[in-house]
């Protein structure tokens, strides 16, 4: 009798697990910054209200990471509304081999950090400016600029929006679009994880066996070192083993590439982060082979 009960409460468990699983749904983000401008390369400050387009170098870095993605069918692409986020993610898609013509969704929360009077400004302006406030250039806020608070919540507004659009498309669609869970309760990890500053034999699909749908950022510097910061420190997320925290928060490259593979789950009050880790941050391999890459 003992035997029985034993046995139904562990099938009872399996059906517990196997439904939670069913409200699972695993997927990447792969964040890149925007090609080089001429307010790039002579170390100008461009926020939010210097507006230009890709220098020829910052071209040639676009075209290098659309080959380098090439392969990877994005199912959304989320783009910054400024000229040279948009560039990049038009050279990039063009390069895709399943991407090719897709509709990318333009939005404004994705908006580089604002640097008020700074802006347009060398970068050794706002260094000045900061040194005199007696705060490090990273933390300082000139006047009508954005504090990084404020730039965490424009990126935890896009993230709540993504999570419930992912959960909505997806866990809607039934058991087969919750990607990454198996029966077993646990959520498929991919290739193992691998830092940023492992040799250049990286492959441009790291961490994504096993996840079937893929998202694309095409952002900002300031603004994609602020989510990362984001998702490490406030939701935990796992970093890659031997990872060392000044490489993680480093600033990011002209199109560096970042990525993360993110689970969520439902509950009553909407989309929950179960679990996060990062595959790699800023990477740079596809720069290699230009002349002028950084």
């Amino acid at each position: 009798m003992t035997s029985n009960v034993t046995h139904n409460c562990s099938r009872t468990k399996q059906e517990v697990v196997r439904e939670r699983l069913l409200k699972m749904f695993t997927f990447s983000l792969t964040f890149v910054r925007h090609g080089e401008t001429q307010y790039n390369r002579e170390k100008l400050l461009q926020g939010q209200g210097v507006d230009t387009l890709l220098s020829e170098t910052g071209v040639q870095q676009a075209e290098a990471a659309g080959q380098y993605l090439k392969d990877i069918a994005f199912t959304k692409v989320f783009v910054s509304n400024l000229q040279r986020a948009v560039q990049t993610a038009e050279i990039i898609l063009r390069n895709n081999s399943h991407c090719s013509g897709m509709e990318m969704v333009l939005e404004p929360l994705l908006r580089e950090r604002g640097f008020g009077v700074a802006e347009g400004r060398h970068k050794e302006y706002l260094k000045n400016m900061a040194n005199a406030a007696g705060q490090s250039c990273r933390d300082y806020t000139p006047p009508g600029g954005e504090t990084l608070d404020q730039v965490k919540l424009r990126f935890k507004k896009f993230l709540k929006a993504l999570f419930k659009q992912m959960l909505d498309e997806h866990l809607s669609s039934g058991p087969a679009a919750s990607s990454g869970a198996s029966a077993s309760g646990d959520v498929a990890q991919g290739t193992a994880a691998v830092a940023s500053n492992t040799p250049p034999c990286c492959s441009a699909d790291d961490g994504l066996q096993g996840v079937l749908v893929h998202t694309l950022v095409v952002s900002h510097g300031a603004y994609i070192r602020v989510a990362i910061w984001h998702l490490v420190e406030d939701l935990n997320c796992a970093l890659p083993a031997g990872a060392k925290m000044q490489q993680v928060f480093s600033p990011c490259p002209n199109t560096g590439i970042s990525r993360f593979i993110l689970t969520l789950s439902e509950s009553e009050s909407g989309p929950v982060l179960s679990a996060a880790r990062c595959v790699f941050t800023n990477r740079k391999d596809h720069l290699e082979n230009l002349a002028d890459g950084e």
